[in-house]
């Protein structure tokens, strides 16, 4: 299922490769408010500074997860459809809410964390190391946040439920997941965050995703006490109109797709 997804999500990143570098260029403007910015403020200044463009940083990401959702889902969407998310209170809600969520992380990263390694004692070398990991299952979780909330319109305390829900039931594939985020990020530095950039990431992320759902739509559909059948999932069979859908191509397909 997981190479499916790669191949599934590299034709769709090829054949919208021009929406995600221009969507990209306007995650790289925006970035540049905390990045640049805060260095130039008073310390208090500087801090307010980094957290509100931090939080537009994401408030553009739950913009691109809502846009993006439509290509998972083998459509387009144009860039007027891309403007008018954010003038729509949940895509703030969603942005605002995984920003605060990015802040919290990274405070745990920069001070909650070195506070209890330095304590010389086996407590609070176990104190870290437990925050670090509660961390660590936080990020694999809230990876799907922006996803979520794009496909569902949920509450938020609801959405965080189902994170939980699909990183507790579906851990393996959360881990390979994360792997392959941080995969297309070092990319993504090598490519100035053009390709994949931001939006490559989200675009995947919400393909992982909407893949992933299939599984519990055949649940659904195919009800059972025994926790074994929950186990073994029928990838192959459950994938036939996925695979059909995004068919196979040559590489003269990819570099001359008007001779085929």
């Amino acid at each position: 299922m997981f190479l499916f997804l790669l191949k599934k999500t590299f034709f769709d990143s090829w054949d919208n490769m021009f929406r995600i570098v221009l969507v990209n260029i306007g995650f790289i403007a925006i970035a540049a408010i905390p990045i640049f910015i805060p260095p130039l403020l008073p310390d208090a200044l500087s801090i307010a500074v980094l957290s509100v463009g931090v939080l537009l940083c994401f408030v553009y990401l739950a913009a691109s997860a809502q846009c993006f959702k439509n290509v998972s889902d083998y459509s387009v969407f144009g860039f007027a459809d891309f403007f008018a998310c954010f003038k729509e209170k949940r895509i703030w809600i969603s942005g605002l809410v995984m920003g605060g969520m990015a802040l919290f992380a990274a405070l745990v990263v920069s001070v909650v964390i070195p506070f209890y390694s330095k304590i010389d004692s086996p407590v609070g070398i176990v104190l870290a190391v437990l925050v670090f990991w509660i961390l660590m299952i936080g990020i694999m979780s809230f990876q799907f946040f922006l996803p979520f909330r794009s496909r569902m319109d949920n509450p938020v305390s609801k959405t965080v439920k189902k994170c939980f829900i699909v990183f507790f039931d579906n851990t393996a594939f959360c881990l390979m997941c994360l792997f392959y985020v941080i995969v297309l990020a070092v990319l993504s530095v090598i490519l100035v965050f053009l390709l994949p950039g931001p939006t490559g990431i989200i675009l995947f992320l919400d393909e992982a995703l909407r893949l992933r759902l299939l599984k519990y739509d055949w649940l659904e559909e195919n009800p059972a006490p025994q926790s074994a059948k929950r186990r073994k999932i029928p990838w192959d069979a459950i994938l036939i109109d996925e695979r059909e859908n995004t068919g196979h191509r040559s590489l003269k397909s990819f570099i001359f797709p008007w001779k085929d």
